[in-house]
């Protein structure tokens, strides 16, 4: 396979991406100056070295000049600790982060488990969810956790996996679980 193909099975792997749109990225980057390639490439290999994720929240974030292990969110202490909100993605994290009314800390499952999956947990981040929600409960006294997921097949799968994986430490620690209203049509993904 060319550079060409190689490239354009890499932007396939995009969320939402598929093999027109994938070669359309590829065309488009060789239309584009030697200049704009290079600077583009140094982005992407700077990208892994000024972003790292949160050891709590599991977000990525940019790397500050004390290379703090949690992002600002985990770190401020005017939000609460006593709700946390569970979500697949980081873009899901942002957007409800742009509505200004959340004032809790967030979990990011870094995906969703597919209906069929033989092996949920590796799909998620659960041994750091569970961690986490142990931490929490025992030193800041969580009180709720609320998840979050697109309205999808995948993401009520997740939801009802999480549910039923969660229960034991729901009940140890009499925690409230949530999910979001039902106003949102069905198969929409939060980010929307």
């Amino acid at each position: 396979m060319d550079v060409i193909g190689k490239l354009i099975d890499h932007f396939r792997q995009f969320p939402g991406i598929g093999p027109r749109q994938a070669k359309r990225f590829v065309y488009f980057l060789l239309g584009q100056s030697e200049g704009y390639r290079n600077s583009l490439s140094k982005l992407v290999i700077e990208l892994g070295k000024s972003i790292t994720i949160c050891a709590s929240c599991q977000r990525f974030f940019p790397l500050g000049l004390k290379n703090e292990s949690e992002c600002l969110i985990c770190r401020d202490p005017n939000r609460t600790s006593e709700i946390l909100l569970v979500v697949s993605r980081d873009v899901d994290y942002e957007n409800i982060e742009k509505s200004h009314t959340y004032t809790g800390k967030y979990f990011v499952l870094g995906g969703s488990v597919p209906i069929l999956e033989k092996n949920p947990e590796g799909r998620i981040r659960l041994r750091e969810l569970i961690a986490l929600i142990e931490k929490r409960a025992q030193n800041n006294g969580l009180k709720e956790i609320i998840i979050a997921l697109n309205l999808t097949p995948e993401g009520e799968n997740t939801q009802e996996f999480l549910v039923a994986t969660l229960s034991p430490l729901i009940k140890k620690y009499q925690i409230k679980i949530s999910t979001l209203g039902r106003g949102l049509s069905t198969g929409l993904e939060l980010e929307y």
